[in-house]
């Protein structure tokens, strides 16, 4: 499986973003897929993730209630809607993905990862 972020970029404080990450293979379907970030001279910390069926999500506290995670299997791509953008959410943002990997599981497993993207990066500010 690769992973390819798009749609990062320069947006003002209160502005809003969405990325995608678009996945090759065809077991798609069968990854916990999410988004980590890293902002410069920080450790990278995980941001979201969706179960391999969509019905399930968990997000950061950091995040929560402003970004939304989504995927669509037939496309073979996972979304990132992030709102209400702050200067503290400039970062590089990685899309993750983890075979048949739980919720709780996923984000603890930032070593055993399966795959990971090249990174997009988000810039917030004014």
């Amino acid at each position: 499986v690769q992973l390819v972020e798009s749609g990062g970029g320069l947006v003002q404080p209160g502005g809003s973003l969405r990325l995608s990450c678009a996945a090759s293979g065809r077991t798609f379907s069968s990854y916990t897929m999410g988004w980590f970030r890293q902002a410069p001279g920080k450790e990278r910390e995980f941001v979201a993730a969706i179960s391999w069926t969509g019905g399930s999500t968990y997000y950061a506290d950091s995040v929560k209630g402003r970004f939304t995670i989504s995927r669509d299997n037939a496309k073979n791509t996972v979304y990132l809607q992030m709102n209400s953008l702050k200067p503290e959410d400039t970062a590089v943002y990685f899309c993750a993905a983890d075979y048949l990997q739980s919720l709780a599981g996923f984000v603890v497993n930032y070593n055993g990862m399966d795959y990971w993207g090249k990174g997009t990066l988000v810039t917030v500010s004014s």
